[in-house]
Order: C-alpha cells, then sequence, then structure tokens
C-alpha cells in the first residue's frame, strides 16, 4: 500500500470514528465544517483525498488536531499516565483532596470497576464496540495490560486509557496482589 493510499484509509477510518464519537451525522459534520455531505461521504469511503483545507475544516469541527485524523497508526493506543502526571484538583486543610488521575474523550454508558488479581491469574476480553474506552488506575501490586497483543507494565499509582475495542487482557504476572480501579465507557446506543 502506497504511503497516499495509507493516508487516504487513515483519514477514512478516522473521520468516521470521530464523527461518531461525537454523535454527529454526515449533514452535522458537512454543516459544522462548511464541507458539503457528498465530500464527507467520499472522504469516508476513502474515495478521495481531500484537500488540507477541507481536511483542516473537518478536524475544526469535530474538535479534534488534524494530526488526530491524519494518525495512521495501526491498532488502539495505550497512554499511560506515571503518577506524576496526576493533577491536584482540589485540597483542604484538613487533608481531604480530588486528584484526576487519567481522561479520555467518550460518550455513551460508562462503568466503575474494582478488580482483585491474584498473583498469576488474568481475565481476557474480546473486543468491545467500537469507541469503546478504558480508564484504569492501579492501587496495589503491578498490572500486565495487554492491548492487541503489546503488553504495557503498570504499577501501582500508574494510570492507563486505551480504546477497548481490540482484544485486551489484565495480568497479575507478579508475587503481590494486584488492584485496579476500572471505568469503562461504552458507545451511545443508536
Amino acid at each position: 500500500m502506497s504511503d497516499l493510499d495509507q493516508l487516504t484509509q487513515s483519514l477514512a477510518r478516522n473521520l468516521r470514528r470521530w464523527r461518531n464519537d461525537r454523535g454527529f451525522t454526515l449533514d452535522t459534520l458537512a454543516a459544522r465544517a462548511g464541507v458539503s455531505r457528498g465530500m464527507i461521504i467520499q472522504i469516508e469511503q476513502a474515495r478521495t483525498n481531500p484537500s488540507v483545507g477541507t481536511t483542516v475544516k473537518l478536524a475544526d469541527a469535530l474538535g479534534v488536531p488534524i494530526t488526530t485524523l491524519l494518525d495512521h497508526e495501526q491498532g488502539p493506543r495505550v497512554r499511560l499516565a506515571p503518577p506524576d502526571q496526576a493533577v491536584r484538583m482540589w485540597s483542604t486543610d484538613a487533608g481531604s483532596a480530588g486528584t484526576l488521575l487519567v481522561g479520555t474523550e467518550a460518550r455513551g454508558p460508562l462503568e466503575l470497576w474494582h478488580w482483585a488479581l491474584m498473583p498469576g491469574d488474568g481475565s481476557a476480553s474480546d473486543p468491545h464496540p467500537e469507541g469503546t474506552a478504558e480508564l484504569l488506575h492501579v492501587t496495589a501490586g503491578t498490572l500486565t495490560l495487554v492491548v492487541d497483543g503489546a503488553e504495557h507494565t503498570v504499577p501501582a499509582g500508574t494510570s492507563a486509557a486505551f480504546a477497548g475495542n481490540a482484544p485486551h487482557a489484565y495480568r497479575n504476572d507478579g508475587t503481590e496482589p494486584a488492584e485496579m480501579t476500572l471505568a469503562v465507557s461504552l458507545p451511545p446506543v443508536r
């Protein structure tokens, strides 16, 4: 596949994904971007390679950087958030505090889980629907997060964000119990 073909395929996939994630119809995106509905259909079907100006208009209408629309990375990416990247949002003299650990852009149903994995144990998951986002925070031990075959070591105090539409698994390869809080955001039911 040529670089241009790869770019066209990436733009088609990413435009469709971000439009669906935002809940925009073709007409809504066309109106917001000032780009014809027909052009958006051609782009999403990878039948055309739009101008830079058209791509910028679409990115702006979706509220994402142009690089996000042109990203040709294969498979979902995982973003680890080490403890030093957590942001304390508020605190009191008594010691209460609220800290943002990790975030993602998502719409639809949201689930919050507490998991405990004993040494040598694990749990695998089939891919969730396109648009599913998962956030996790390891509170004890060390978790091995596997997303689309790639392993990520997530020690206690570290958070991670990833798209849940690829095969993924959680394992405890250590000798101590591992615990995590897991949030799963599913796409809206259409």
